[in-house]
């Protein structure tokens, strides 16, 4: 599929590969890293269901990320003004019905894997998956697209948080233990965060185009106390389940606070392009604490 653009356009494969936005992927690994380390700690990890429900994950974000760069570019989120990354049919890289198709196949690969996790755990799997596959649709899509009505951030807890965290332990155990449910939380708020800080930086583009987000709402010191709430309240759930515990190893996502102090000031001190280094950093933060909170998981 060949790039449409102006001179300077990038090529049509890295029109693709910036389409699929692939310093988002990462955000899909911190939930199954840490829904099987609590597998792990129950005796129950399985590595064939936990690299399905991965590879399953990044497909799914890969197809909603293709989603987001054509229904925002419809919609008219996406224009000449924005401050974030360019998106790929907002400059005519590529046509809105090859990423609609790319879209699709995305899912469509998602659903093979998808497949085979359903044959794991049966129905409960199927549900999530539908119900995954239609919120990456509907986040910018459909006739009422959640980031459009300020559900954004709401959407993203309950799938990269409780759905995917429990569903990854699920498939290898066939449980939901109270553990899973537990390390959901800081996972869902951290990837939430991620969205805070790209609306925080996109409210007066995404105010004009009708986009409702929760940062147009209530305004743009709104969001940033919102961030760093989830930020800080991230870090309490490991704290408090250390101290419950008895078990050290719990506190290791601590090393990550001064990163998130100092994240928590820019998203304070900075707007517009400059938040998109804030954003970067929270998505790098989200991960690292993930794969720190699953080492204190299943070492404790």
């Amino acid at each position: 599929m060949a790039a449409v653009g102006a001179t300077g356009a990038p090529s049509a494969w890295r029109a693709w590969v910036l389409a699929a936005r692939p310093r988002t992927l990462p955000l899909a690994l911190a939930p199954v890293l840490v829904g099987t380390a609590v597998a792990w700690s129950e005796g129950g990890a399985r590595a064939m269901p936990a690299l399905a429900a991965l590879a399953g994950a990044l497909w799914l974000q890969i197809g909603a990320n293709f989603a987001n760069d054509v229904f925002d570019a419809e919609r008219g989120a996406d224009t000449e003004d924005r401050v974030g990354p360019a998106r790929a049919v907002q400059q005519g890289w590529l046509s809105a019905a090859a990423v609609r198709i790319a879209m699709g196949a995305a899912f469509g690969v998602a659903a093979l894997f998808g497949v085979y996790l359903i044959a794991v755990g049966g129905w409960p799997i199927a549900v999530l998956g539908v119900l995954s596959i239609l919120a990456g649709f509907a986040y910018t899509g459909g006739p009422y697209p959640l980031a459009y009505h300020g559900l954004g951030e709401v959407a993203v807890f309950l799938f990269f948080g409780l759905g995917a965290v429990c569903g990854t332990a699920f498939v290898q155990t066939l449980d939901v233990p109270a553990a899973a449910l537990a390390a959901s939380i800081p996972v869902g708020a951290l990837a939430a965060a991620v969205l805070v800080v790209n609306n925080a930086r996109d409210v007066d583009t995404d105010r004009l185009a009708g986009k409702r987000t929760l940062a147009v709402r209530f305004g743009g010191l709104a969001a940033r106390r919102g961030y760093v709430a989830l930020i800080f309240g991230s870090f309490a759930i490991p704290l408090g389940w250390a101290i419950a515990a008895g078990s050290p190893f719990l506190l290791l996502p601590l090393l990550c606070a001064p990163r998130a102090v100092a994240l928590c000031h820019s998203v304070s001190a900075d707007t517009g392009a400059a938040l998109n280094t804030t954003l970067a950093g929270t998505a790098q933060l989200a991960v690292v604490f993930a794969a720190l909170f699953a080492l204190g998981i299943a070492l404790s």
